[in-house]
C-alpha cells in the first residue's frame, strides 16, 4: 500500500494487522482521485470509517488543506497517526476515535464544514445508506461539496439516488468495488 500521487507519491504506508481494517486497493484509490483531482487542492477533507487513513492521506498528498479522520477502532486510529507521522502530515490532520455518527453530530455542533467527504464503511452493515442520510440532512458540507462512497457492488441496490441535499452524480465499478459520487447543494429541492 502506497501513496499514488502528489507530494508523497510512492511513499509506503503501514498496513493493518487487524483483520477488521480493510485497506482500499491502490488501483481504486488512484481512480477516485483521478475523478476528483480538481476539487482536492485547498479542500477540507473528511475521511469516515478511515481504516488505514490511506484515502485522507492521499488527499493531503494531493494538496488538501486539512483532513479529519474518523474511525472507532483503536488499532485504526493508531495506524492512521503512525502513517501521518511517518509522512510529516500530522500538522494538517485531526484524528478521532469515535463512532462516525457521534463524530458527525460533534462536527455539526461545532459548525465544521467539509468540501470532500469519503465514506468507506464495513461491507454489509447498511452504514453507507445511514451515513448518506445523515450527511444529506446536515450542514456539514460546503455548497458544491462532494461525497464519495465506496461499497461492495451487491450493496448498490440499497443506495438511493438522493439523500436530502445529496444527489447522485455518477457511479463507477472497479471489480467488486462500487464507488458513488454525490453532490451537495444548499438550493431548495
Amino acid at each position: 500500500m502506497r501513496v499514488i500521487g502528489g507530494e508523497q507519491k510512492g511513499r509506503r504506508l503501514l498496513e493493518p494487522k487487524d483483520e477488521r481494517i480493510r485497506p482500499m486497493r491502490d488501483q481504486v484509490r488512484g481512480a477516485i482521485f483521478e475523478i476528483v483531482h480538481e476539487f482536492v487542492p485547498g479542500s477540507r477533507f473528511l475521511d469516515l470509517f478511515a481504516g488505514t487513513g490511506s484515502v485522507g492521506i492521499e488527499a493531503l498528498s494531493r494538496g488538501a488543506r486539512e483532513c479529519t479522520f474518523v474511525d472507532h477502532l483503536p488499532e485504526a486510529v493508531r495506524l492512521i497517526k503512525m502513517n501521518l507521522a511517518r509522512l510529516g502530515l500530522l500538522a494538517r490532520a485531526r484524528v478521532y476515535q469515535l463512532d462516525v455518527f457521534e463524530a458527525l453530530e460533534r462536527f455539526e455542533r461545532r459548525s465544521r464544514r467539509f468540501d470532500l467527504v469519503f465514506v468507506g464503511p464495513p461491507y454489509g452493515e447498511g452504514l453507507a445508506a445511514r451515513t448518506l442520510e445523515r450527511l444529506g440532512d446536515s450542514k456539514l458540507l460546503a455548497e458544491g461539496g462532494l461525497v464519495i462512497v465506496e461499497v461492495f457492488k451487491k450493496e448498490r441496490e440499497e443506495l438511493e439516488e438522493r439523500y436530502g441535499r445529496l444527489v447522485l452524480l455518477q457511479e463507477r465499478r472497479y471489480g467488486d468495488n462500487l464507488v458513488l459520487f454525490y453532490s451537495y447543494s444548499t438550493a431548495q429541492r
